[in-house]
């Protein structure tokens, strides 16, 4: 047990505030199975109608969500500034988005890879369950715990 002056609980997220979170960012960590065990990658992503898009190419992502559709993603944030942090996961179904229409091609063109080329397989995860925390990082036990210059650079 502990004591909640010195190590708040996190505060749970309702579904509105998860996508509007989702929303405010672009990078999250996608997460599929790939030979039987977890593997996380780095995606920019665009909210659309409750779901999320992404890019991707040819290769491991692509595969392990021909082979087993349910994924994960994660997202989240850190404000040093207000002293908020905040995470949200959406798991489900992840598939091809298809060739869309003129909403779809906007999105397309807002999520420029970052390697520059070979991320041309728009994908759509649907969601079947969101979930999300925001932490207060103002807490007393969170100001005792030393940070080194790589930490304190990756808050600011």
């Amino acid at each position: 047990m502990t004591d909640k002056n010195i190590v708040p609980e996190a505060e749970v997220l309702e579904a509105d505030d998860c996508w509007r979170l989702l929303g405010e960012t672009n990078v999250g960590r996608l997460s599929v199975i790939v030979d039987g065990h977890p593997d996380i990658f780095p995606v920019n992503f665009a909210v659309d109608n409750r779901t999320i898009v992404f890019r991707t190419g040819m290769g491991t992502k692509q595969q392990a969500m021909e082979d087993d559709a349910v994924v994960a993603l994660e997202a989240d944030s850190v404000s040093a500034e207000f002293g908020k942090a905040w995470s949200v996961v959406v798991k489900g179904a992840a598939g091809e988005a298809g060739t869309g229409g003129p909403a779809l091609d906007e999105v397309r063109r807002a999520l420029f890879p970052w390697q520059g080329v070979g991320q041309d397989l728009l994908y759509r995860l649907v969601p079947q369950s969101v979930s999300g925390r925001r932490f207060d990082l103002s807490a007393p036990m969170s100001l005792q715990t030393p940070l080194d210059d790589a930490t304190r650079a990756g808050l600011e």
